[in-house]
Order: structure tokens, then sequence, then C-alpha cells
């Protein structure tokens, strides 16, 4: 079963009258038998649908508008089974408003030296073929996908994959909705952003929900809700009997399951998969939502502290694209660093951390808040799994938005941390804390950020091609010279790019 059943792609091979009927005959029957081997692919999470062999332009400007058309179609997935004369796509491309990846295959692997004759070539030329396709995406100057290989690699069913998730991302980006509940943390300025431009690239709105809307939601939750939640909390977390029992921590407890229920009610709604607070706006709520948060976040919601809006979609982004792998994503901040023979970042933030990134079963405590409203509020606690991991960040840069990536390692904690009340996540940038911090400050990258182990660097790459966004990537081979002059030479193609 793959993971993303209600979607699909469509599956189009190219070709012409030119060969005749026969040779469309066996075209048609090998198109079939790929896309049935990539449907029985493990690595494969978006089903295939074959769209058959499209031989005049006509039939590619149809195909085309059908896809455009169609809710569910994430992309297509394009192959020259032989060779299919590139002006006939032009119109059909010129129309195509979904992502689309060229898969540069044959139907043979091996070449069968004892009889490879002239009509073996002319049926089984993708290699010829797919070169003239691939012309006219580069003279229409369409930003692509391409892999190259046997449709039986293992490495192919990867690249595709990835491809596959970069387009559910982009898929539920435009259909996204994000709500925020007070304004932008007072005088922050990277937090802040173009909405209109944001939603005309992206395709997600962001709107403002008064506290008292919200207020008003938390307020009409039951007490049957309320209990029933609690009765959740305490199978599924290590906590202490006391909180439930003593008074004093129950009427806490019961706030913040008002608080979880009250927030997932409002947002589904009012259809938003995403939302941001901050804790400078609380009127109504009694509290910053803590453990509400956490859990609507490992729910699939998107969250952004201090209103925080663009991490907040890229957090729920991420973790539709991470469906079905292991690891989670979270909404993260680079708290304080740890100076030693290995530099090393403990991520945190002052309550909302996703339980989806713990190495062990968590434990659920109250503590106080410390920061704005000072108050008791419950939140779940927990390092999280050691493993590679990335940081991912979007800024609006004015003329355009920047998504930066940091690939990290993520370690266990040397020592517990008994007073540490907050969620973490002990990390070790690549290459060294020393260029990675330099290259990301360069790059703008806000303190806030995304944080995954289930997303991979090749699907935020495939994610940004598709939405012709800038990327700039910190990994292993990262050095601070050429990365600045990198930033240099990606800004003066994107304000030529904008026509600024």
């Amino acid at each position: 079963m793959k993971v993303f059943n209600d979607k699909h792609v469509w599956f189009v091979t190219g070709s012409q009258h030119l060969y005749g009927p026969k040779v469309l005959q066996q075209v048609a029957q090998d198109s079939a038998q790929i896309i049935a081997g990539l449907n029985s692919a493990n690595d494969i999470s978006v089903p295939m649908v074959d769209k058959g062999t499209v031989k005049t332009a006509d039939e590619i400007l149809n195909v085309c508008r059908a896809a455009n058309n169609d809710p569910d179609c994430l992309g297509l997935v394009l192959w020259m089974h032989t060779f299919s004369p590139a002006k006939m796509w032009i119109a059909g491309l010129s129309q195509l408003n979904k992502p689309f990846l060229h898969l540069h295959t044959q139907f043979n692997a091996a070449l069968p030296w004892d009889s490879i004759d002239m009509d073996f070539m002319n049926l089984n030329q993708s290699a010829h073929g797919c070169r003239e396709f691939g012309f006219i995406g580069t003279r229409m100057d369409i930003d692509r996908k391409v892999v190259v290989g046997h449709w039986q690699n293992p490495q192919v069913h990867k690249q595709i994959d990835d491809w596959c998730r970069a387009a559910v991302g982009v898929a539920v980006g435009q259909r996204l909705k994000v709500a925020r509940f007070g304004d932008n943390m007072r005088q922050v300025a990277v937090t802040e952003g173009n909405k209109v431009s944001a939603q005309i690239q992206f395709g997600y709105e962001v709107n403002a929900y008064g506290l008292g809307e919200l207020t008003e939601a938390v307020e009409s939750v039951s007490d049957a809700d309320v209990a029933y939640l609690l009765e959740e909390y305490a199978s599924r977390y290590e906590m202490s009997p006391m909180l439930l029992s003593d008074a004093t921590t129950l009427k806490i407890m019961q706030r913040e399951a008002r608080l979880e229920m009250g927030m997932e009610r409002f947002l589904t709604d009012v259809g938003a998969s995403a939302f941001t607070n901050t804790f400078e706006n609380l009127t109504g709520l009694g509290s910053l939502p803590g453990l509400a948060t956490q859990r609507l976040m490992e729910k699939g919601f998107g969250y952004g502290g201090e209103g925080d809006w663009k991490t907040a979609a890229m957090v729920h982004i991420m973790k539709q694209m991470g469906q079905g792998r292991l690891g989670g994503t979270s909404f993260m901040e680079d708290y304080t660093y740890h100076f030693d023979s290995t530099d090393q970042v403990l991520g945190a933030h002052m309550l909302e951390v996703c339980p989806s990134i713990a190495a062990a079963k968590p434990k659920l405590e109250i503590h106080q808040h410390t920061i704005g409203l000072r108050c008791e509020v419950p939140r779940l606690l927990f390092s999280g799994q050691k493993g590679p991991s990335l940081n991912v960040s979007v800024i609006d840069l004015g003329n355009r938005f920047r998504m930066l990536v940091n690939c990290l390692n993520t370690v266990e904690p040397p020592q517990s941390l008994p007073h540490l009340p907050v969620a973490h996540a002990l990390w070790e940038p690549l290459p060294n804390l020393q260029t990675a911090a330099a290259a990301w400050i360069h790059g703008g990258g806000a303190h806030h950020s995304a944080y995954s182990q289930s997303v991979s660097v090749d699907m935020l790459t495939d994610y940004a091609d598709i939405l012709g966004m800038e990327m700039v990537l910190i990994d292993q081979e990262t050095e601070l010279r050429k990365f600045k002059s990198d930033l240099k030479m990606q800004s003066v193609y994107y304000r030529l790019a904008s026509g600024v």
C-alpha cells in the first residue's frame, strides 16, 4: 500500500505515429509494465496512473489540460519510449501548471547483443528521444527533475519518491491555511514577511483571528471532553499520578486539556492546518499552550512561535512530505551552544517541541513558564532521537523567499539535564558549528526552524525547484568563502529573474 493513496502521479509516454501501430502497441505494453513495476516498488510512496501514449500535439495538450484540472494529480512523470518530436510538446507544456519529472530510462536494461537490429533500435531509442524532449524543456526554461537510470533500479525509485514527496509538499502548501492568534512578537524582524507574496508563490494563506474567538472555543469544551483527554495523557506519557489527584495540579491539567481541544476544534472549523501564537498576547487564554501545542504538532499541525507563520507553514508541509518515513518534524530554535572539542547546539523552545522527534517515551510535567505571563504550564519533556537531521528556515528577502537548509547530526546529551524544563535536541551542525553558524548568519537564516529527521535534502531541493524558490544548503561540503560568493551570484540571478 502506498503512503499517499489519496493522490497520484500521471505517467505519460511520448512517441509518434511514424513507427506504425505494431510498435505503438509494444510501446503501450512496455509503459504499462514500467508503471506496474513502479507501483510495486516499496520506495515509491505515491501511486502512478497510466495515462497512455501521446503521439500528437493535440493529445499532449489534452493530457496536460486534464492534469491541470485533476485536484488529486500531484504532477506527471514523462518518458519518451521512442523519438517524440518536441515541437509537439510546446503547447501542452506551455499550459501545464503541474510539476513534471522527466524519467530518462529505457524498457530494457541490457542490450541483446546477438539479436539487436534496427527494429530493436527504433523501438528502444529513449536515449535519443529523451534528449529531444530535454531540449524543449530547457528552451522553454522549465525547471524540472531529471532522473536517469533503469526503471528497476532502487536508486531511481528513491529519486522518484523524493520528487513525489516534494510534489506532495507543494500540493499541501497550495491548500494550506495558517491561523495567527495574536500578532508577531514585537520588534522582531525575521519572523515578519509579505503574506501576499507567500500566497502567490506557495499557495498558502495566512489569516489572523482574535484571541476572543479562540477563547470562546476553549471555554466551550465540556468537562467530559477534558476528562477524556486527561485519561489519554495518563496512558500515553510518563507522569506522576499526583498531577491528576492534587486539586491544584488537576486544575492546571484541566486548563491545558481544554486549550488543546478548543484550539484543535477552532483550527478544524476554519480549515487551518498550521497556527502561530505569541506569549505577548494571550488575553483570555490564561497561559501559553505548552502540552496542547506539542500534541497538536504531533497530530500534524504546523506551529510557529511568536507569530512565525513561515515556519508554521513549513513544519506542516514537511510533516506531510515525511509521512511514512522514520523520524519526525518539529518547530525548533537554536537556543544555546556547547563549545568543546566538538562544538554543539542545544535546540529547544520555551515549550513547543513536537514529541514526534523524541528518543524515548516523553515525561509529562508541570513547570513555571518564565517569559511573559508567568504561570504553571504542563509540557512534555524529552531529548531528540539521535541520527541525521536538518534545520530549515524560510526567510523573506523582499524580492524573493530564501530557504536555508543545514544538515545536522543529532546526538545524545552527554549528561542528563535535570533542571531544564523543556524538550530539546542536541546536535552537531555540518560541517562544524563555526562554519555552519557563520553561513546561516550570512544567509539570513532565522533563529526558528523546521527541524526534521524524516525529510531529506533531495526532497527539499525538488520542493524549492518546483516553486522557483532560492535554496541555500549548508552541509559537509560547505566552505565559507565559496558560500559567500555563491550567495552574491544567486542574489544577482534572482534579481534579474524577478526583473528587480
